[in-house]
């Protein structure tokens, strides 16, 4: 099997049956066996005298191949008692105290599932509005949606995935302003991504600049008036300055809908490329483009004939995960068997791109991407087709509305989905993203660091003879190969990463793929953390232009996890923060900034020094980072061996020391309240040289503390001096008010909170490639 370590080692941790006890007990190998038989079963429903034996060789092939991989919840659920197999799920949220209760309870039935949800609010009455039922007034959309975000952080989904959810307001609601900022806090509603519900009439509002209605869910009555172009900025400047809301042109998505006669579409999944009926869900999969190109004599090519073998099979596959799968409720199996929705997309596109010398950001990329998809979307449907005469048409399959085509199986075949987790276990880039990075520097366990370079590109400079370690460095310090005294003009062009490329090409792009995927595609428009909100502007109306159904940016750095009172926000404009004459001061800086008196943590450095030890612990082993820089310890890290242990407790731990000590508290008072903590396990095991894991961490921090006070810790990287670190003084409060911040420090939300390597915005949501952590909202 063409698998890389590190995603046996994301597919040991995340995705392999375990027992009581948290031990594997089966393979990577025996994962894909599981599988493929489960969904090969589905043959024996349509055909007595079906082959199911060779359908699962033939599945099993294409999923170890690395040709085709289906979503992170069948690979997880199929085979296994809860086999639910799905990743998108929409639920409706109706306009009464019951109705709104019973989509929690459903949602939170989904996500121990391991799916995620979407949900549209805008059936809601806005805030103030009366409750006739009881006289009081309704509290609005916002607020409810912070109890379904409660719930959400209440279920981890078993501890495979975490649960996400896509909340979306039609533009046209009483309450949109406060549902378009209502995130400028970014820790507030973290389980959500957000998206404004666009028309086409809003839209045609923002071009002429008038005023449109704001109406009422409940009665349809006008209740006000807005200017379009205020609304659309305000819009812009939360995007700008968190990443949400994205929108989505609702109108494309219903003039698209395959089943008109079943409802409106209201809401996607929570990456946006999903647009699902209440009650409806649907299942993803992934072809991987580099498994598809062919060795010509004048270079890499794409493999026309094993792509479309490969799109067969995979619409094969994933109707037949339809009618295996185990739904959480009887809603859902029931609208899903009606329409019979699949998403077969992409991924490994940027990297298909690097084969074949074709620059991301060219006319001849985006050409690339059309032709790519155009084939995808056809043989996907001949697919359809064929599986429709053999087994039926989907139930609710209307002639009129598909005019001339032959009966389908699926009322949809083809979208576009990030593909964070699959393509780390394909070993590709994600999705249709340019890639991300072509090094980075690789935490091993036992304090090694190396760094991990871009096959393709390694390859590329080893044949010209210009591969070195030192090249790699500066590629890991510079984030992209532009600018690189050395590395000639064609390689430069050719392998740009996300940040060189324009937002402008970015947005055809996706264009190209819309125009050949029945659904949405889910697409990131990047931007560095200089952009202005002209430039968000620019992308929004370009992707209105293009006709594309939805659209998601990211500006570099926008995003923090250590966030400052930022205040309300009015006519689309953050209010500076003000200082409290009666609030408490910091004890380190004296400041009396808002949040200053409970004494936020000081943000994260870029880089940082530390080292790494293995703890032998009751349940296996330990490893213990401690990173320290020029102002003392700022972080602790914990990961535990395969053996198992109890990775949730353990990091909690980690992170609550890392906010304290950064928030300026004595590692020593952190040492002493750890210290000695006693867990069964560790008690029980002969040579445990340890009473349980927090007392782990507490002598890992005091060996720092003790080499600091001895003057043999190293100086930290980037310090400018040579003596060690006063690790054992409490940090100084440092947080910068937001429009203090440096670059540096603009970019802290880039961390992965499990491994602490830097993570990737696609589509509303982060992963992490080092580990397969991801996380929505």
């Amino acid at each position: 099997m063409p698998i890389s370590e590190n995603a046996k080692a994301v597919l040991e941790k995340r995705y392999l049956i375990r027992d009581e006890n948290g031990q594997p007990t089966e393979t990577v190998d025996g994962l894909f066996h599981r599988v493929a038989d489960a969904i090969a079963q589905a043959d024996a429903v349509f055909d007595a005298g079906a082959d199911v034996a060779a359908t699962a060789q033939s599945f099993y092939e294409m999923m170890t191949g690395l040709e085709f991989l289906p979503n992170s919840p069948t690979l997880m659920n199929a085979g296994r008692p809860l086999g639910q197999l799905s990743a998108c799920f929409v639920l409706p949220v109706g306009d009464s105290m019951e109705e709104i209760f019973d989509a929690i309870k459903n949602a939170a039935l989904i996500h121990k599932s391991g799916g995620g949800t979407g949900f549209s609010f805008s059936r809601l009455r806005s805030r103030g509005s009366t409750v006739n039922s009881t006289g009081g007034v309704a509290s609005g959309p916002i607020s409810f949606m912070k109890v379904f975000n409660a719930a959400t952080e209440a279920v981890k989904q078993g501890g495979t995935r975490r649960g996400a959810n896509m909340g979306i307001l039609r533009v046209d609601h009483p309450d949109i302003m406060d549902f378009i900022t209502c995130k400028n806090d970014t820790r507030e509603i973290t389980n959500f991504n957000l998206s404004v519900g666009i028309t086409e009439a809003f839209m045609q509002a923002v071009e002429q600049n008038t005023d449109y209605p704001l109406v009422d869910p409940a009665s349809r009555q006008i209740t006000g008036r807005l200017s379009a172009r205020k609304v659309f900025e305000a819009i812009i400047q939360s995007a700008w300055q968190t990443g949400e809301p994205g929108i989505i042109f609702l109108d494309r998505l219903n003039r698209d809908n395959p089943v008109p006669s079943l409802g409106e579409i209201e809401s996607t999944n929570p990456c946006g490329e999903q647009p699902l009926l209440p009650y409806e869900a649907c299942n993803l999969g992934s072809i991987n483009l580099v498994r598809h190109l062919k060795k010509t004599d004048s270079g890499w090519a794409l493999d026309r004939d094993k792509l479309s073998d490969t799109v067969r099979k995979a619409v094969h596959f994933l109707d037949n995960v339809i009618e295996v799968n185990k739904y959480p409720l009887p809603e859902i199996d029931q609208m899903t068997r009606s329409t019979r929705k699949i998403g077969l997309g992409v991924m490994g596109f940027a990297d298909m791109l690097l084969y074949l010398g074709i620059p991301y950001n060219s006319e001849a990329g985006v050409e690339m991407g059309r032709t790519v998809m155009e084939l995808v979307e056809s043989v996907g449907h001949q697919a359809s087709q064929a599986l429709a005469a053999q087994r039926g048409a989907f139930p609710c399959f209307d002639q009129s509305v598909f005019r001339d085509a032959a009966p389908l199986r699926n009322a949809t075949v083809t979208t576009i989905a990030p593909t964070g987790t699959l393509s780390i276990i394909a070993g590709v880039s994600s999705g249709v993203e340019p890639v991300f990075a072509y090094a980075y520097i690789r935490n091993v366990m036992d304090n090694t660091h190396l760094i991990e370079a871009n096959g393709i590109l390694k390859d590329v400079l080893v044949s010209r003879g210009l591969y070195s370690e030192a090249l790699m460095q500066q590629i890991v310090e510079q984030g992209s190969l532009a600018h690189i005294a050395g590395i000639p003009e064609d390689i430069r062009r050719v392998f740009v990463c996300a940040h060189d490329v324009s937002p402008v090409w970015h947005v055809k792009m996706q264009a190209a793929f819309q125009t050949y995927t029945d659904n949405a595609v889910s697409k990131t428009v990047n931007f560095p953390n200089s952009a202005t909100q002209d430039d968000v502007r620019e992308v929004y109306e370009l992707a209105y232009r293009l006709g594309c159904k939805g659209t998601t940016i990211y500006r570099d750095g926008s995003r923090q996890e250590q966030v400052l009172n930022i205040g309300k926000v009015n006519d689309g404009r953050a209010a500076q923060p003000q200082p409290q004459e009666d609030s408490p001061l910091c004890d380190a800086c004296q400041s009396n900034q808002p949040g200053y008196g409970t004494i936020l943590p000081r943000p994260r450095p870029e880089i940082t020094t530390g080292f790494t030890e293995k703890v032998k612990i009751g349940c296996g082993n330990l490893y213990i980072t401690v990173n320290y820089d020029e102002n003392g310890i700022c972080e602790v890290f914990t990961n535990t061996g395969r053996a198992g242990g109890c990775p949730s407790q353990s990091e909690a731990t980690a992170r609550l020391v890392s906010v304290g000590i950064r928030a300026g508290m004595d590692p020593k008072e952190i040492i002493q309240q750890l210290k000695g903590i006693r867990c069964p396990s560790c008690l029980r095991q002969p040579g445990v040289p340890v009473t349980s894991c927090p007392d782990a961490i507490a002598k890992a921090l005091e060996k720092v503390q003790k080499a600091a006070s001895n003057g043999t810790l190293p100086a930290p990287i980037g310090s400018v001096t040579t003596t060690a670190p006063a690790v054992s003084t409490a940090s100084a409060c440092k947080a910068p008010v937001m429009a203090d911040m440096t670059p540096a420090q603009a970019k802290l939300a880039k961390f992965c909170p499990e491994c602490g390597s830097r993570l990737e915005h696609e589509g509303g949501c982060v992963t992490c490639r080092e580990c397969g952590y991801s996380k929505c909202g």
